[in-house]
């Protein structure tokens, strides 16, 4: 069997030796837009995790019985295209649940901490001249009592739910879709979910529902010091009505995912005038070791089932 792993640059470190076993394989770092037709010509799998298969690569490659997607999204395959030729097309779901739940927790203790503050401040020296054992800057708050909205109330969502209330936080959700029902916790509107909500995460996919859903009025509802976490994908979050408000409203955010990645410059988030509100991390919520293997794993056993 012919195999082509098209972006295995995504997958980091982990180990692909896996896939030796399965039949003659390519492994391509990465793949451009116009390299890849070439190199799928005589695949019979495909292994992907953002590059592109569209009605024409799928046509130049008439061998091509299985795509995977060493991913949970799949919006980068044409299904339709795949279906009309009888290529069965195979993601990966529930491998990083763990990884992005604990990210989750990660972004929210290190803004609601202020952990940039209190680190800068003892590495510049300024604790060691103190005339107390305690220097007592920015204040934090503990999270029980705390409201903590979610926005996609999915296998993730309900994971940080779940977490949340054990540490105390008082939970609600708002379904994009409209159609998601979870008696554990208090469903809510939007607009209320955001003006209730001390702490905000968003679990969601990106749609014609969740285009810019976080946008100007809606951070201007936030409640002053409240923090917004995006581990859902970019373009929920307006990052230009962000790179506004950050500056006027005392709110924190913490960002995973971004709308193009990796992140373009000039950006205007990299230049807003309260950079201790903002904290970004490079879309490594679901990377962890373990949930790298798992997807690993689970691609291979895709693969197998053919």
């Amino acid at each position: 069997m012919k195999i082509v792993i098209l972006d295995a640059l995504t997958y980091g470190d982990t180990s692909l030796v896996g896939f030796d076993t399965l039949g003659d394989v390519t492994i391509y770092q990465t793949t451009c837009v116009d390299e890849t037709i070439e190199r799928i010509r005589d695949a019979e799998v495909i292994v992907t995790n953002k590059v592109v298969i569209s009605n024409a690569e799928m046509e130049a490659a008439p061998k091509l019985k299985l795509i995977c997607v060493a991913a949970t999204g799949m919006n980068n395959i044409d299904h339709e295209a795949a279906a009309r030729r009888g290529i069965r097309v195979k993601n990966v779901a529930g491998y990083s649940t763990d990884a992005v739940v604990q990210h989750t927790f990660s972004m929210l203790f290190y803004l609601m901490g202020h952990s940039r503050y209190y680190d800068e401040y003892v590495k510049s020296g300024a604790w060691q001249k103190e005339s107390v054992f305690a220097h007592i800057g920015p204040s934090f708050s503990e999270l029980r009592g705390k409201t903590w909205g979610i926005i996609g109330l999915g296998e993730i969502g309900r994971s940080v739910a779940n977490i949340a209330r054990a540490f105390g936080a008082n939970v609600c959700y708002y379904s994009t879709s409209g159609k998601n029902e979870n008696d554990d916790f208090e469903k809510t509107t939007l607009s209320r979910l955001i003006e209730n909500s001390d702490i905000l995460s968003i679990h969601a996919p990106l749609n014609k529902s969740t285009e810019n859903l976080i946008s100007h009025s809606e951070l201007l509802q936030m409640k002053d010091g409240a923090v917004l976490l995006n581990l859902g994908r970019g373009g929920i979050v307006d990052e230009d009505a962000l790179s506004v408000i950050i500056d006027v409203k005392p709110i924190y955010v913490g960002l995973d995912v971004l709308m193009s990645e990796p992140m373009k410059t000039p950006h205007p988030l990299l230049a807003v005038k309260h950079p201790e509100r903002l904290y970004i991390t490079p879309h490594i919520a679901w990377t962890s070791r373990e949930a790298r293997e798992r997807l690993i794993a689970a691609t291979i056993d895709n693969i197998c089932s053919i």
